[in-house]
This record gives structure tokens, sequence and C-alpha cells, in this order.
């Protein structure tokens, strides 16, 4: 019957399918000198009869069922397609790039895709919008003001970028999967909260940090800010007794999160500023522009909150602190900027891992935080410095799996002034920055 269906599709387009086939694989297998001429036979091609532009708009959905589905199996999720698109083409791709990654969702039942895929999801407003498949191309062409032919051009560009994509160290199972699948990283689904699937802690560090926003007065915010990260530590370290216990078997899980230029670096040493001081680890691909967190879930789901706030801080502070020049009139705020945020990042590590520190020291004497922010004053654990020795170790072996040919990079630094004022920013930094979206 399956079997019936696609002849009887296949019919229908009128050999749409096949065409777009064809069209696709030669830009794809086009070089470089000759991907105009690829591109436009195969727009040409596809969009030279208007009766058959339902077809290839109906062929051109299924093909993406495909390509975007290859894409799942190589280890790529929603949001690095997006941010491959960004990063290459133009906002017309992303638009289309959005619509196929929805229209290949239609196959996965929600309870297919784990948390943070969902959460991917809903920030790019992946969803299908248009009526019938056969009415999506002139839908999208009307609402983006293109011809035929330049839509055309724009779908077969979006898949060479997707079809030239290597595969990459998977973050979580493909729609699906499930579990462990092809030795990827587990990622727990965790109770309900004021967003969909949000851990209860995080829920509690949000609050804490959106009161630091709303507030006047400096004070209060480091004060609301600094009881964010001493819950986040609190969480790792009673998640690592109950591994201790036997009564959690979590593995380390990975996501990723979105580093662009300018100044990718720098926001790549603030990133694993954060990373650090929560026991996680940040490798860079700088390739891709993301960087992989490695961590505990609710380690990870920290990580990412605290770094979009102080991100959003050190741009600002930068932008506060100006431009300079040198004695004869150059410019060198590019030098003053590259030190100035290299140096906010270093002084972050440091405020971060010493809070963590103070955390774990008071841990060990038996103070422990209660997630309302209060303390409890219970018996010290003698198992508590071995289980966070042993996630640490538990993490770094994750990471050799994931990665087992790293490099190190440094960053340089060459304007002293760039630095004093980076570090004077971050001591004044509350660790907490506007409410808003992480391009993961």
């Amino acid at each position: 019957m399956g079997r019936r269906r696609q002849q009887g599709q296949a019919g229908a387009d009128g050999g749409a399918a096949p065409l777009l086939d064809q069209a696709v694989r030669a830009v794809l297998t086009a070089p470089e000198d000759g991907l105009d001429l690829a591109l436009d036979t195969g727009a040409s091609l596809l969009a030279a009869a208007p009766a058959q532009w339902p077809a290839v708009s109906r062929a051109l959905l299924g093909y993406a069922d495909t390509a975007v589905g290859r894409c799942w199996s190589a280890g790529w999720r929603p949001a690095d397609l997006a941010r491959v698109v960004r990063r290459e083409l133009k906002p017309v791709h992303l638009a289309l790039a959005v619509d196929l990654i929805a229209a290949e969702s239609r196959r996965h039942p929600a309870a297919a895709l784990d948390r943070r895929w969902q959460e991917q999801l809903r920030e790019l407003e992946a969803e299908v919008w248009w009526q019938g498949d056969e009415e999506y191309l002139a839908a999208f062409a009307h609402r983006h003001r293109l011809d035929r032919f330049a839509l055309a051009t724009a779908a077969l560009e979006l898949l060479r970028t997707w079809g030239r994509l290597p595969p990459i160290a998977p973050v979580g199972p493909a729609p699906g999967a499930g579990g462990r699948a092809g030795g990827s990283p587990r990622v727990e689904q965790r109770a309900q909260g004021p967003v969909p699937g949000e851990p209860r802690m995080l829920s509690r560090i949000r609050a804490l940090l959106a009161k630091a926003e709303s507030t006047e007065y400096p004070e209060e915010a480091e004060a609301l800010t600094a009881k964010a990260q001493q819950l986040m530590a609190q969480h790792s370290i009673d998640e690592a007794l109950l591994a201790a216990g036997g009564t959690d078997r979590n593995a380390p899980g990975a996501l990723r999160i979105g580093v662009d230029n300018p100044y990718e670096g720098p926001k790549t040493m603030l990133l694993d500023a954060v990373a650090a001081a929560n026991r996680c680890r940040v490798v860079w691909a700088k390739e891709f522009g993301f960087c992989t967190v490695v961590g505990f879930d609710g380690d990870l789901d920290g990580v990412e909150l605290l770094y979009t706030s102080l991100l959003v801080q050190m741009t600002h502070a930068m932008q506060k602190a100006g431009s300079r020049q040198h004695l004869d009139g150059a410019s060198r705020t590019k030098a003053f900027r590259q030190s100035f945020l290299v140096a906010y990042a270093a002084r972050i590590r440091e405020r971060l891992t010493a809070a963590t520190e103070r955390a774990t020291e008071d841990a060990a004497a038996g103070r422990h935080l209660r997630e309302d922010g209060t303390e409890e004053h219970l018996v010290p654990d003698e198992r508590l410095l071995p289980a966070l020795a042993a996630r640490t170790e538990a993490v770094d072996q994750e990471v050799g799996r994931m990665f087992p040919k790293l490099v190190s990079q440094r960053v340089r630094v060459s304007d002293g002034e760039g630095w004093v004022a980076g570090r004077a920013a971050a001591d004044r930094a509350a660790l907490h920055g506007r409410a808003g979206e992480i391009r993961r």
C-alpha cells in the first residue's frame, strides 16, 4: 500500500521529484567555478513551467525529509543547521531552512524529541504555516516577494550547503533514536516548569536573575545573582552525592552554543570560564561557529543561562568603554576591545571559580543551601569530594570519547589599557544581564 502511494504521488508530481533530485545532485557536485552554471541550469528547469510549480513544491518538501534527516543522523541539530545558514547565506535562506526543518519535524511525535531539541524548534519558530505542500512554494514566494527562479535558486543553494556538511560528534539522540543511540550522550527528560520541560532548579535560577535584572540597585543585583551561582553549585553537589549513593546513574551529556565573530576568541574564553566553574568542559569548533559544552545535564542548563547573561553584560561594557586611537590618530579600537574582552573573561573566571570553591567548602562542612535559598546544617558527608572528583573524571572521559583529537589555542592581547579596563568591568559585573535568547 505504501508503494502504491509513492507511485501515485510520483505520477501526480509529473516528474518533479526526479528533476529536483537531478538539480540538487548537479549543484552538490559542481566545483566552485562551475557552481553558478549548475544553479542557473537547475533553477531554470524547476521554475520553467508555472503548472509544474505545485509539484516542485511538493517534491521539495519531500526531498527535505531526506536531506534534513541525513543531517540529524550526522550529529547536527535544528539550531546547528540554522546557524550554518545564518553564517553562510542570506535571510531568505534562513526562512526557507526553518520551514524545511518544520516540514521534516512532522515525521516525529513530540515524545521522540528530547527537551533541548524541542526548545530549539520553539526558538526557531519552526511551524508548518502553509495549507498544503503543493501550495508551499507559491505562498513562500508571495511572503518574501520572490519569483520562481529566485526561489528555486535559493532552495538549491540551501540544499548544497546542508548536503556538504560533514558528520560531527552528536550531543544527543536523533529523533526517535532514544537513549545513547550511536554512542551519543544521554539527554535527560526533566520535570515541567515555567518554561516547558525546564528543570525546577533552572526555574529558580531564572527567577533570581529576573529579579536582579529588574532592580535599580547594583548591590541587590549582585546578591541575587550570586545566590543564583550558589544554587548552581549546590545543585551540582547534590547530584554528585546522589550518584555516589547509587540512586542517580546519569552520564555526562552535551549541548552546543553558538559563538560568532566579532571577537569569537574572547567569547569562547568567557563560555569556558562559566563552564569550568560549573564542572563542565568546552570544545570550540571555530569553523562552524559553535562550542560544544560537555557536562552533567543540570550543570549544562546553568552554564547556558549564566553565559547568556554575562555575554550581554560584556558586550555592553565593551561598547560603553568606547573607541581608542594612537597618538598619530590611527585607530587601535580593535586591539583595545580584544584586550578588554580577554581580560573580562579572565577576571570572570577568577570570580566564578572562587564562588564555586566557597560553595564546595561550605558543603564539605555540612552547610547545605536549599532550593528556596535558605541554609540548613547537615552532618558533613565524606563522600562529597570523591564524588565531585568522579564527576569531573566522567566529564573528561566523555570529552575524550567525543573529541579524541583536540588542540589548544592561545588568545593574544596587545593593549594594556584594554586589559585594565576589561578587568575593572568584570569586577563591576553583577553576574547577570538582560533577559534574552542565546543563539545555540
